[in-house]
């Protein structure tokens, strides 16, 4: 299990993942999350400088963006998305988050099969703000995870490779569920308190509610279902999921 590590500039801890983003983030004491989405996908570049406007308005510093979630025109081959990785991260290390070869900020980047964008853009984004310390502890976000176990290699490691059967498309689902409990067992994060659960597919998983979903006690504050596939080519499944008090709908910048 990866090790969470304190990013104080931000007000958070984030379990290291790879260059891309971090595994999820969680409010450190006297820090909460707040989350903004836009009604449309706002271009990368745009949504940063959007971004940075937002937390300046707040008073908050670059460095307490911790979570975005992306949209992309359609999947990506690795290596188009190591490509698209590069640029991101080149912002963030500007921002003073990507430091020592750690990215903290948690992030899913998604293809919707129905109007997509046009090029990459933010569909969202979280970050910190003062907040009292029993509220912040139940604030959390745990990054977007297909059914690719990276530390594997690509595409062989992919689980259940081209296998949407039934049971394939089980074997799927449950990896990228042990993988969310994982990372949230991993930032000490409160599973009951979930506000919300994404899930990026076009495969209908109606079948799998009752045995998983429900099972794992992901049901009851709702599932949220996106039409869209993961960002790299041969990736059926994803999740995403969060913990948080104050969301809002915000116009395009």
């Amino acid at each position: 299990m990866s090790p969470v590590i304190a990013f104080e500039p931000g007000g958070y801890a984030f379990q290291l993942g790879g260059f891309p983003y971090s595994q999820g983030v969680v409010a450190l004491p006297g820090h909460a999350i707040e989350r903004v989405r836009w009604r449309r996908p706002v271009p990368v570049q745009q949504g940063f400088a959007a971004i940075a406007a937002h937390l300046k308005a707040r008073g908050r510093p670059l460095t307490a963006l911790c979570a975005a979630e992306l949209r992309s025109p359609r999947p990506f081959t690795l290596e188009g998305f190591r490509g698209f990785n590069a640029g991101y991260v080149a912002v963030l290390e500007q921002w003073g988050l990507y430091r020592d070869g750690r990215n903290p900020v948690a992030r899913s980047n998604v293809c919707p099969a129905f109007d997509a964008p046009a090029e990459p853009g933010f569909h969202a984004f979280s970050y910190t703000v003062p907040a009292a310390d029993a509220l912040a502890a139940r604030h959390f976000v745990v990054a977007g995870s297909g059914e690719w176990p990276e530390d594997q290699p690509f595409p062989e490691g992919i689980v259940a490779r081209g296998d949407l059967s039934a049971t394939g498309f089980a074997s799927k689902v449950d990896y990228v569920l042990a993988t969310m409990r994982s990372r949230a067992d991993a930032l000490g994060a409160d599973w009951s308190a979930i506000t919300a659960t994404q899930v990026y597919t076009v495969h209908d998983f109606h079948p799998l509610l009752a045995s998983r979903f429900a099972a794992a006690g992901l049901t009851a504050a709702g599932l949220t279902w996106h039409a869209c596939r993961p960002p790299i080519l041969e990736l059926e499944f994803e999740m995403d999921l969060r913990s948080v008090a104050t969301e809002c709908i915000a116009d395009q910048p």
